[in-house]
């Protein structure tokens, strides 16, 4: 996308990286740089760029110093980039807090090869990532997207060596079941929302007032409810990679036609063998309902629901969410 645009639709990926209306908006331009900082409380920041196959990817570590057990983090998308996970930043006091921004979005690299937006190069991505950066033994948490991310590198049989644990937080690991979720929430919109919704679909055409004013509401309920959103959270979209967003899923949430229609991941869960912990919003796009299915599919594995949160619930109840995880690291290192 280009740095500034008088207007601006900017289309976001699947699990809480959604379509999202916005008219004059400035587009904010990535810039990373291979160097050390302080950051509060004196915390090492670290970020630079590292090879992945198809270019190079910007990363982050906060919290370089510390002695726990690195937890790496998988953003949602596709084709968005780490920043509105910040909140995690948090837990550097106890551990190095490894984000990197995905290839096709963020501050890293955009090539121009539709080739490489697949599974199977996402999941070689991580690898490349944790070699480079010496991860020996990691946890993984994955948002969104990221969650199917993180269980197919699990998969692998290298995937294993090392990993404590898994969060999945807004788990989207099945495609035709985060669909069927979404109509459901769009069942539950004003009956001109959902026309507008229901026209621009047929149609193909997702630039109508109408349509945007839909979005939003959904917006509203399911992906975010905090009034205004986190500036991590508008960072996020403004760095979108739409092209990977939209080979890989869609025009929209609702519709799905990329490559991953058909994409599901339950079967693997099943052997998982590290320690689990599943996590969403009482009003997420993933439901409570879908992740407890998820999680009854894990030998062993925790959920935790957040009230009155959506997608975005590490945002609208960061407090909680970062002590639910901080005591699940510690319970998995023992």
């Amino acid at each position: 996308m280009a740095n500034h645009a008088s207007k601006a639709i900017v289309l976001a990926g699947m699990c809480g990286i959604s379509l999202l209306l916005a008219a004059a908006i400035l587009l904010i331009s990535g810039s990373g740089g291979d160097d050390v900082q302080k950051g509060t409380n004196t915390t090492e920041i670290r970020e630079g760029y590292l090879p992945v196959p198809g270019g190079n990817v910007w990363y982050r570590i906060v919290g370089g110093g510390a002695e726990g057990v690195p937890l790496l983090v998988l953003h949602g998308g596709p084709g968005a980039s780490s920043d509105y996970l910040e909140p995690l930043e948090a837990l550097a006091d106890e551990r190095p807090i490894i984000f990197y921004d995905q290839l096709g979005g963020g501050n890293s690299d955009r090539p121009n090869d539709p080739s490489l937006w697949t599974v199977n190069r996402s999941v070689a991505e991580i690898v490349a990532v944790r070699e480079a950066l010496d991860l020996d033994e990691v946890h993984i948490l994955g948002q969104s997207w990221g969650t199917a991310l993180a269980v197919e590198y699990y998969t692998l049989a290298s995937g294993q060596n090392g990993v404590k644990s898994l969060v999945l937080s807004a788990p989207c690991l099945n495609a035709a079941r985060w669909a069927a979720d979404q109509q459901e929430h769009v069942a539950d919109l004003p009956g001109s929302a959902r026309a507008a919704i229901s026209e621009s679909e047929t149609s193909g055409t997702f630039s109508s007032p109408e349509y945007q004013e839909a979005m939003m509401l959904f917006y509203n309920r399911h992906v975010c409810r905090m009034e205004p959103w986190p500036d991590c959270l508008n960072r996020t979209f403004e760095k979108l990679g739409y092209p990977v967003y939209e080979q890989m899923w869609g025009p929209s949430e609702f519709t799905v036609t990329g490559t991953l229609r058909e994409y599901n991941c339950t079967p693997q869960l099943g052997g998982i063998g590290v320690p689990v912990l599943f996590t969403c919003g009482e009003f997420d796009e993933a439901s409570p309902e879908t992740t407890a299915f998820y999680a009854s599919l894990v030998p062993g594995a925790e959920v935790r629901v957040f009230e009155d949160a959506s997608h975005e619930h590490h945002l609208e109840k960061s407090e909680e969410y970062l002590k639910t995880v901080r005591e699940f690291l510690r319970r998995a290192e023992r």
